[in-house]
């Protein structure tokens, strides 16, 4: 303490009871989302009666709001301590391994979980309008690490977009990360760094050269005859549950967007993990059309793999856009969490086999493919909220601001 006085045993036991039920409500929050989240819960999971909790959050609210504090400060401190490094590449370093570290740490049960952002709107004012100002203050100090004499070919714009791009790359490695032993978390720092500072773009291609993406057709998937409502049904859904999250976007106000009835609602759906489980069907078939007329394109690699990335970031600003966001996977039922997942995953695959082809015939460099791959969905998974952090931005700009600085590295022109 300032004074000198030693902390008293109570207030220790206070500390770090604290500590606990923040750890185990960030563990609920993720999963579950802040409307899925009880303070009763919460309590079970800590060993404690409901009315415990109650005296350190009084309200469901603000244990969720306390969560995503704690998040923030924790990143807060990660980033101060890369920013110490000399250079924008050392910096970028640094809070990658900083980051990997902590997520090792969690992982072997050494640290407290780390928070998901992704619900962090569904939290009532004035809580929310706190908790976004600390995440937007941490947002700025990231953007500093594109900041400097080396980087005045980049408007804000630009720094905002890699900056998005770049805080979305570590928060998305939770969705993957799992598939490597945490022995294999230095490897994986070390390719991820490798294809954030050049790029998947083969030796000797600058930036603006290398960045020519051909036209693809729209990968809307084609409703039968009468049935374009169920596009529209489900585009808004989407769009509700990017926004709100799973638990947050009720039948109700899913009904309510569409000038609907819940009856008329229920007549098409059997419940609201029937819709989700069309939501990302319909994402999925968007990317794997995508993909399949960047094959049919006949092209290297590279073409491929920049058209296909170029489409699906447009799309996410298009009418039919956005796609539904992988994390509404965590509040899916087990079983059709599973038969989600592997969809998604399917999708990376078929990424990382352009990739592959790509690097075999020179068109690509040398990557981990299936990292790259990875990297690319995270970039089309933070595409959808882009707008957030660029505002005003126009369709036909996004992939030239968003995909190209991943395929050609971070601090390109």
């Amino acid at each position: 303490m300032d004074d000198g006085r030693i902390a008293s045993p109570a207030t220790e036991r206070y500390a770090r009871k604290k500590e606990a039920i923040l750890a185990a409500a960030t563990a609920i929050l993720n999963r579950q989302g802040v409307k899925g989240m009880t303070l009763s819960d919460v309590a079970a999971k800590v060993g404690l009666i409901t009315t415990s909790v109650t005296y350190y959050y009084r309200k469901k609210d603000d244990l969720a709001a306390a969560c995503f504090m704690r998040g923030v400060e924790r990143l807060d401190a990660l980033v101060g301590e890369a920013a110490k490094a000399p250079d924008a590449p050392s910096r970028l370093l640094a809070f990658l391994d900083l980051y990997l570290d902590l997520n090792r740490r969690v992982r072997l049960g050494e640290a407290a979980p780390l928070t998901s952002f992704t619900e962090m709107r569904a939290l009532k004012e004035p809580l929310r309008g706190s908790v976004q100002g600390a995440f937007n203050d941490l947002f700025r100090r990231v953007r500093g690490f594109f900041e400097g004499p080396q980087f005045d070919h980049l408007d804000k714009r630009d720094r905002n977009a890699r900056t998005h791009l770049l805080l979305e790359q570590l928060f998305w490695t939770g969705s993957w990360l799992r598939r490597y032993d945490v022995e294999d978390y230095g490897r994986v720092r070390d390719k991820m760094y490798d294809i954030l500072v050049h790029g998947l773009t083969p030796k000797g291609a600058g930036g603006h050269a290398a960045w020519a993406p051909l036209p693809l057709p729209d990968p809307t998937p084609q409703s039968s005859e009468g049935q374009e409502w169920r596009e529209t049904f489900l585009v808004a859904a989407t769009r509700l549950i990017n926004q709100r999250g799973y638990r947050g976007a009720s039948v109700e106000d899913i009904s309510a967007q569409l000038n609907v009835t819940k009856g008329s609602f229920y007549h098409h759906h059997e419940d609201k993990d029937a819709l989700v489980v069309e939501c990302f069907e319909r994402t999925f078939a968007v990317t794997r059309k995508a993909q399949a007329d960047a094959r049919a394109l006949g092209a290297d690699g590279w073409t491929q793999l920049s058209s296909a990335t170029a489409a699906l970031v447009a799309y996410q600003l298009s009418e039919h856009g956005p796609l539904l966001r992988a994390s509404s996977m965590g509040a899916l039922p087990i079983e059709i969490r599973h038969e989600m997942v592997q969809g998604y995953n399917r999708g990376s695959e078929r990424f990382a086999a352009i990739i592959s082809d790509g690097v075999a015939e020179g068109s690509v460099r040398a990557v981990d493919p299936m990292i790259a791959a990875h990297m690319i969905n995270s970039m089309l998974n933070a595409a959808a909220s882009l707008g957030v952090w660029v505002p005003g931005l126009e369709r036909d700009e996004a992939a030239q601001l968003f995909a190209r600085p991943l395929l050609t590295g971070l601090f390109s022109k």
